[in-house]
């Protein structure tokens, strides 16, 4: 959702840093991009593994969650990924089933994909952190998709765009779309998996037709 359908990963970025410092935990604004993906709360547990060399329990990690929320609803809304819709709407007059996998579960955040993607997004078709017991980078939220969607590995395509969801998509068996809409470099796309990498949401929208035309012979589900 967050770097794919919304242009909101710099305020995430801000956000992270800001309300990690006022715990004492040093989240660099590129690690927003690095653990994009994985659920915020296990996102929190490592970094305290990792620098305070204690593991949180649940609830502990779940308040410094929810600050972390607070900061980041501050910031005005985020506006949709350009070539976002224009992707959508061309995924679903190929007549493939279009399913969001997201690590987030504010309900808010849900409820306004459905209202600015009208007839591109339902609830009945999204898989969210409280969804599943293991979020990104293991393959469980994908397979969620999958289930939901009642495919198999080989007739999916993901579209991702950080390295952890890539490593997810890849780990799930699915023909996986890397686009890198933020600060990262390719090879990091590269690296976990992906089976090609775009600049941008706006150029895959460009070329989806010729894509999707090399790729499914007898069709895929996104």
């Amino acid at each position: 959702m967050d770097g794919v359908i919304y242009d909101s990963m710099p305020n995430h970025a801000v956000s992270w840093h800001e309300s990690m410092a006022d715990y004492g935990l040093d989240m660099p604004m590129t690690g927003a991009y690095e653990y994009e993906g994985m659920r915020g709360v296990e996102t929190i547990k490592l970094l305290a593994k990792q620098q305070w060399g204690r593991d949180l329990n649940d609830e502990e990690a779940q308040l410094m969650y929810q600050h972390k929320s607070e900061k980041f609803a501050a910031y005005p809304p985020a506006t949709l990924m350009p070539g976002i819709v224009e992707l959508m709407q061309q995924i679903k007059a190929c007549g493939l089933k279009i399913c969001i996998v997201t690590g987030s579960a504010q309900h808010v955040l849900l409820d306004k994909l459905q209202n600015d993607l009208p007839g591109l997004v339902t609830h009945e078709l999204m898989v969210t952190a409280l969804d599943v017991n293991h979020g990104k980078p293991a393959p469980e939220p994908y397979l969620k998709g999958m289930q939901k969607c009642d495919i198999h590995p080989w007739e999916a395509i993901v579209v991702e765009n950080a390295p952890l969801g890539t490593r997810a998509a890849v780990a799930a068996q699915c023909f996986t779309i890397a686009v890198n809409t933020g600060p990262l470099p390719d090879k990091m796309l590269a690296q976990e998996g992906a089976d090609i990498i775009y600049p941008s949401m706006t150029i895959l929208s460009r070329q989806w037709q010729a894509l999707f035309e090399s790729l499914c012979p007898s069709g895929h589900h996104v």
